[in-house]
Order: structure tokens, then C-alpha cells, then sequence
């Protein structure tokens, strides 16, 4: 479920902060309710509607009080119609389907981990702002599944050390900014709520600047606890700073065994891991105890259905039940399309010990979840240049390893002479896996460097006079960033642009060994003298 999108609210507060007859008290107030935004319930919002007087920005009108709505895509199933659907709101749920296969796949053993892509689908209710707001996007989620035990990342230690800009849940409702920190530090003083979770916020940090993302516009920003699902230990976005304003790009949650448990019962096929004890222990056991005549008196045939679904049920859910038993009298169970009303004369909860050689576990599942429109959006944004002192040049700064093509090839003109060397040179490329681009069109050298900076291709090759006439034959290769060039043997540029490409080295590595280029040494006639 989903509530209004907060935009058009925000532009009003920020509109009235503009006037200049609004006290510094009242911008702070409003900078404090925009920062809580999504922390604030149905009843809040329609309250602060009427204390700030949002109107509609088409009518003028008042606002309605806001309401829920589903954010998933309803259709229907078969000839008929008559079997209602639901377009996926992400890709997770068909690898928590397919878990005891990979438990299987993984020797019966935690953790392990999942990884899917693929389009999912929101109920959007304003698509809008190019890739940031759709109804259909491409996902990219990973379900590390780990034992709620053992929430310790052995790799932890290698991310430990990176400073990230945190914005914590306690500092955005207390108005605080946002605060450099030392990832593990954050584990340590409980900011992240384990080490497995801190782990793949590091990793995602890394991978968000390894593909071109300012680390300058790039924050982590807790889930306030109303904004928080309700099934989550702790949840964390990446969000990028854009000409949209902040926007989640990256969610990392612990969705604790909410979904394992929720698919188990839904299927009455138990979803646990096994893990072998060193030595017997005495553990709390807590089971619904069915009154089979009640239910079977009150339920006849679909009794069955009832009484399955009891017995698969884990102890937080019995727990929650047994809560709304004692206070309300009855709990209602769904399964089936049936519904259920539960009742204290047909179920008790038995709380007894037993020894266990052998633990059954329901894993928790760290979920980071990348939104790949988002991420491509900010990539775009964030790497665009304009060359200083040229407005008409532009430029696309994007990481060698992220770039569409990694090299270009470029005769210097279309002399004939310059052919056998741009067919080798291109050749030799293709074989060391280097994606790159020919252009031999009649644009001056420096039209056609243009050409490819703007479209972010990371390196140039250019094939010069000095290279036909001279031996051992070289070119020239140009970084298009800085737009230095160095001058090398041409049997070595593959090689050199595919350790570039990859990140082996960096042009400071290239520069330190090879000369600069300065300029031609021979000409045309020299090439015709030969």
C-alpha cells in the first residue's frame, strides 16, 4: 500500500519558505516536516494540509484527506476473467518460491545468496521526471540469506574502513544534517543495525562510484520508523543528488524471515535451513494446538485447509495471533481464497521444550535492491561536462569501464596509407575484447574527437604520418578526460587501452611510462618520399 506522492506538498512549503516575510522559526519548522515527510501518517498529513493550506496546483481546489491506495497493477486471469492477478512490484518473491532448490544448490548451508534482474511494476499514480518516476522498470535485487544468529559478514573488514555520508532515522527527525561516518564505526554504535547489512552498503558505495556516481552527491538514508515496512529489521537507501533533488536509487533492507514465512504458510511447505548443533540443546518450542471438533463443527470440509495451515505456522506469527486472541477474542487467517475466522474455542498455543540435535532455521534475508533507470539517470547526470571555455563541447566523463565503447580508432585523414593500420590496430582490439569505434569520415581530427567525447568514449587511438613512416610503428592514445595524449608502439595499445578499460591501471600509470605526444615529426611528403 502506498500513499500521495509528496512533491507538489514540498514545492508549496518550499514556495512559502521563498517569501520574504517568512520568519526563520517558520522555514525551520517547514525544513523539519519536509525532511519527515514520509514518516508522517494519513491523519498527520491531512492536518498539516490544512495548517500549511495546500491547494491543488491545477484547481486551486482544497485537498482531500490522503488515502491508501494499492501500488500493484491488478489485472485479470483466464477466457473468463474470473481469477484476479497482480503484475510483480519486484523480482524477489519468485527467488523466495525457488529457496529449497538453492538451499540445495548451496550443500543445504548459510548464507547464501541470489541475484535477479528483470521489469517489475508500480501503480505510479504521476509518472513523470524521465526514468525517475515510471510504472514499468528494470530491477536489479540480490537475496543474501543468512542465519538471524550469525549476522556477522566475514568480509566485513574489507569495506570497514570507507567513510560514507550517513543520514540516520534519529537525525532526520531531530532536524540534525546528514554526517560523515566511518562504516565500521556505524556497525559498531548500532547507526546499521548488523555487519551483514553494513557490508552490502559498503559494497554498494563502491559499486555506485565504480560505475560513475559522485561520491560528493551520494548519501545512505535511514528508513524513519512509519516509513519503515513493517517486516524490516532496518532498511537503507542510496540516494543521489540530481537537478530532481535527492532520489533512491539503491534500497538495502533486512527483511528479517518475513517473506520465508509468509510463502510457508501460503504453501504449507516449511522453508528453514538445518544447521547440525555441536551439542544437544533444550529448546522453547511454541505450536497452536487445534480443537479439531470445534473447527471441523464450524468449518466442515474446509476444515482440512485450517488445520494445515496451524500447523505450518512459526513462532512470531503465533506470537502476533495469540496477541489479537487475547485481546480481541478471534484472529482471521487466509489461505486458499478461504477466509477463517479463528476463535478461542478452537485453537490454544502450547509452549513446551524439547532436545534438539539438529536446528531448523528461518533464515533473514539482506536485500539490496537496485533500480537500474534511477542509477543509469544519475550516471548521465553526474558525468556531463561542459570543456571549459567551450560551451559548444560537451562531454560524457563516464568510467572506462561503464563507456559503450572503450576506444576509438581515428585515421588522421582519409589518406590510404593510414587503412592497413586501422584494420590491425582494430583487429587487435576486438581480439583483446576491447569494445571501440572506426571513424574514418572526412571530419577534421579535432571535429571527430568531439564526436566521441560527447557520446563518453574513454580513449582515442590516432593514426598519424609518424606512424607510417616510422619504426618501430607507433600512435598516438589520448584520454579524453583530460585530453592528454601519450605516444606508443602500436603492438602495445591494445593491451595498454584493455588494462585501462578494466581498471589494471590508470592514465597517471600510462603517462608515468610512455612520452607525451607534442606533435607530428614527419609530414605527408616524408610518407611519399618512402
Amino acid at each position: 500500500m502506498g500513499i500521495i506522492s509528496f512533491s507538489p506538498f514540498a514545492a508549496h512549503l518550499q514556495k512559502l519558505m521563498s517569501d520574504k516575510k517568512c520568519t526563520a522559526e517558520k522555514k525551520m519548522e517547514m525544513e523539519n516536516v519536509i525532511t519527515q515527510l514520509d514518516n508522517y501518517s494519513q491523519e498527520q498529513l491531512a492536518d498539516l494540509f490544512v495548517n500549511y493550506n495546500v491547494k491543488s496546483p491545477l484547481t486551486g481546489n482544497d485537498l482531500t484527506a490522503p488515502v491508501s491506495f494499492n501500488l500493484m497493477f491488478k489485472t485479470s486471469i483466464g477466457p473468463g476473467g474470473n481469477m484476479p492477478g497482480y503484475l510483480r512490484p519486484e523480482t524477489a518473491q519468485g527467488i523466495f518460491l525457488n529457496f529449497k532448490r538453492l538451499l540445495e544448490f548451496n550443500q543445504g548451508k548459510l548464507p547464501f545468496a541470489a541475484a535477479q534482474i528483470g521489469n517489475s511494476f508500480r501503480n505510479e499514480i504521476s509518472p513523470r521526471s524521465g526514468l525517475i518516476r515510471v510504472r514499468e522498470f528494470t530491477m536489479a535485487e540480490i537475496e543474501h540469506f543468512v542465519d538471524p544468529a550469525e549476522k556477522c559478514h566475514p568480509k566485513f573488514q574489507n569495506v570497514a574502513n570507507l567513510h560514507i555520508l550517513l543520514y540516520s532515522a534519529k537525525a532526520q527527525t531531530s532536524g540534525q544534517p546528514a554526517r560523515v561516518m566511518r562504516l565500521g564505526d556505524a556497525v559498531e554504535q548500532g547507526v546499521i543495525n548488523n555487519s551483514v547489512l553494513g557490508y552490502f552498503i559498503g559494497r554498494i558505495y563502491l559499486y555506485l562510484i565504480k560505475v560513475g556516481i559522485s561520491p560528493e552527491k551520494l548519501r545512505f538514508r535511514q528508513h524513519m520508523e512509519n516509513e519503515m515496512a513493517h517486516y524490516a529489521c532496518d532498511c537503507w537507501d542510496a540516494e543521489s543528488k540530481t537537478s530532481y533533488g535527492w532520489i533512491e536509487i539503491v534500497g538495502c533492507a533486512d527483511r528479517s524471515c518475513y517473506d520465508l514465512s509468509c510463502h510457508a504458510r501460503a504453501t504449507k511447505v516449511p522453508l528453514v535451513a538445518e544447521k547440525l548443533l555441536k551439542e544437544p540443546r533444550i529448546a522453547n518450542v511454541v505450536q497452536f494446538e487445534a480443537n479439531k471438533g470445534a473447527i471441523g463443527k464450524a468449518y466442515k470440509k474446509d476444515a482440512k485447509l485450517l488445520l494445515e495451515y496451524l500447523a505450518i505456522c512459526d513462532e512470531c506469527y503465533i506470537s502476533e495471533m495469540e496477541t489479537q486472541l487475547s485481546e480481541k477474542g478471534e484472529f482471521t487467517i487466509e489461505t486458499e481464497g478461504k477466509t477463517f475466522q479463528v476463535t478461542k474455542d478452537m485453537v490454544n498455543v502450547k509452549r513446551f521444550q524439547k532436545t534438539l540435535h539438529v536446528e531448523e532455521i528461518v533464515p533473514n534475508v539482506i536485500e539490496p535492491s537496485f533500480g537500474l533507470g534511477r542509477i543509469m539517470y544519475t550516471i548521465f547526470e553526474h558525468t556531463f561536462h561542459i570543456r571549459e571555455g567551450d560551451e559548444q563541447r560537451t562531454y560524457f566523463s563516464f568510467p572506462a569501464v561503464v563507456s559503450p565503447f572503450k576506444c576509438s580508432v581515428l585515421p588522421l585523414s582519409q589518406n590510404q596509407e593510414f587503412i592497413p593500420f586501422v584494420k590491425e590496430i582494430s583487429e587487435a582490439l576486438t581480439r583483446n575484447g576491447v569494445s571501440h569505434k572506426v571513424d574514418d569520415s572526412s571530419g577534421s581530427i579535432g571535429r571527430r574527437y568531439a564526436r566521441t567525447d560527447e557520446i563518453g568514449v574513454a580513449f582515442g587511438i590516432t593514426i598519424d604520418f609518424d606512424t607510417v613512416n616510422k619504426t618501430p610503428h607507433t600512435a598516438t592514445l589520448r584520454d579524453r578526460d583530460s585530453m592528454r595524449q601519450i605516444r606508443a608502439e602500436t603492438s602495445k595499445l591494445p593491451v595498454l587501452v584493455g588494462d585501462l578499460a578494466n581498471g589494471n591501471i590508470t592514465w597517471a600509470d600510462v603517462e608515468a611510462k610512455y612520452p607525451p605526444f607534442e606533435g607530428q615529426e614527419t609530414g605527408k611528403k616524408d610518407a611519399m618520399d618512402v
